[in-house]
């Protein structure tokens, strides 16, 4: 069973600056909840990511290939780890010159079995929660660079 969460928010900034700093790697970290980007190779189809998401010790090792690249407005990628599989994406549209709406989606494959299943009405909720604070951190980022380069 496939289980899906979404977010959206507009920022108010071009599409091109938002999906500079949405797909710039190294810097995930600094505005997706919980998530340290390790490694990365690419930006465009088969291109891999490989992050860890949690607090310290406690998480887990998120991979993913990068199966759809159209700058500045959407990015899929393929989660392929043990505990996080699925496709995800982020779309970024332009709402003018000066104003975007990104949308984070992510279909994810529930782990544990029946277990994931009964759990995801509970955990449902927290996913959305962090996907929004992390659109809402990255639209604070964004903004905190405008001014810079």
């Amino acid at each position: 069973m496939s289980a899906d969460v979404q977010a959206a928010r507009v920022i108010d900034a071009p599409a091109e600056q938002v999906w500079g700093i949405l797909t710039d790697w190294e810097r995930q970290g600094e505005w997706m909840p919980a998530t340290r980007v390790r490694s990365f190779r690419g930006h465009s189809p088969g291109g891999r990511i490989e992050a860890w998401t949690g607090v310290g010790r406690l998480g887990f090792r998120d991979t993913m290939e990068i199966t759809g690249w159209d700058p500045p407005r959407r990015c899929d990628v393929i989660h392929t780890g043990r505990v996080l599989r699925g496709p995800g994406s982020f779309a970024v549209e332009p709402l003018g010159a000066a104003r975007c709406r990104v949308v984070w989606e992510e279909r994810l494959e529930l782990p544990l079995g029946r277990l994931g299943r009964a759990g995801w009405p509970l955990v449902r909720p927290l996913a959305r929660a962090g996907l929004g604070l992390g659109l809402r951190r990255l639209d604070r980022l964004v903004i905190s660079n405008m001014g810079r380069g």
